[in-house]
């Protein structure tokens, strides 16, 4: 038998995204004393001189600041709790759940929100957008036996983001699930046509692609308050040039922004697509009747 496919996931990134900044500027540096400037320019050295992938460069510099004074997992969450976001991100969630109308949620349409993120997956989790999201999948940190990070447990790499949309798609969230596992289409949870991502930039290239390629929708952000132009310059380069997206729109999740009206007609459309599918199934005797 099918699945129901009527959840709608909406997965976003989260550095220049969600936020403005990047949370280990916002919180961690501060705290710890470091420099964001000299930590970034190591970071490119590393990648630049000693080959090393971008996301493991950050996470070896990190650990090689904090190498006296390294925190725990649990100080991470903690230190997340002072994140802050775009305009309207956080009331956004309960307002768009309001756009489910009577017919959609007889057919048992449901919105669901992730995060995949090559930022501190940890440091998420401590912030205020934890109430309303499904699963944040991040780069992690094992502990050593004093209970401090030691090393990467996990690294999302920008290019490695598109497995975890796949993991979303099939409904696979947790690591022990072997995601190239064969998984007919119409046993997906969330089929990718159901399925919106939203990104900032260059390093968001994968999940347009694969958005693109598979039917879903896709929105490029931007800091409108970003006097040098270069947030906007990224969105543009991938709507126009790069023809990697059709939408982009400043970074401002309140209710009657450009940005939301793009969500909610994507969402509206969305469900009025599984309400009809689902009719048309019932009429056709493929699935049991939803049960209220």
């Amino acid at each position: 038998m099918a699945a129901p496919q009527n959840i709608i996931g909406i997965v976003y990134d989260y550095d220049q995204t969600l936020s403005p900044t990047y949370m280990q500027d916002e919180v961690l540096f501060p705290r710890f004393g470091i420099n964001a400037a000299e930590f970034w320019k190591r970071c490119k050295r590393l990648v630049e001189e000693e080959g090393y992938e971008s996301e493991l460069a950050y996470l070896k510099a990190m650990l090689d600041y904090l190498q006296l004074d390294r925190p725990s997992n649990e100080d991470l969450r903690v230190l997340g709790k002072d994140l802050k976001f775009y305009k309207g991100v956080l009331e956004m969630f309960g307002e768009m759940d309001s756009l489910l109308e009577s017919n959609h949620r007889t057919m048992g349409v449901k919105i669901e929100h992730y995060i995949v993120s090559s930022g501190i997956k940890t440091l998420i989790e401590g912030s205020d957008l934890m109430p309303h999201v499904r699963k944040v999948f991040g780069c992690e940190f094992a502990e050593d036996e004093a209970g401090r990070i030691a090393f990467p447990k996990r690294v999302i790499s920008h290019t490695a983001k598109t497995q975890y949309l796949f993991r979303i798609n099939k409904g696979m969230l947790e690591p022990n699930e072997d995601v190239n596992d064969h998984m007919p289409e119409e046993l997906r949870p969330v089929p990718f046509k159901n399925m919106i991502y939203v990104g900032d930039g260059p390093t968001d290239v994968p999940c347009f692609t694969l958005m693109k390629k598979f039917g879903g929708h896709a929105i490029a952000v931007y800091n409108p308050d970003d006097a040098t132009r270069a947030s906007f310059r990224k969105a543009y380069q991938l709507s126009g040039p790069a023809d990697r997206i059709k939408h982009i729109a400043p970074a401002d999740y309140r209710s009657g922004s450009h940005l939301r009206l793009l969500l909610e007609e994507m969402i509206i459309d969305i469900a009025d697509q599984i309400v009809e599918r689902r009719r048309r199934e019932l009429s056709e005797g493929k699935i049991a009747a939803p049960t209220h």
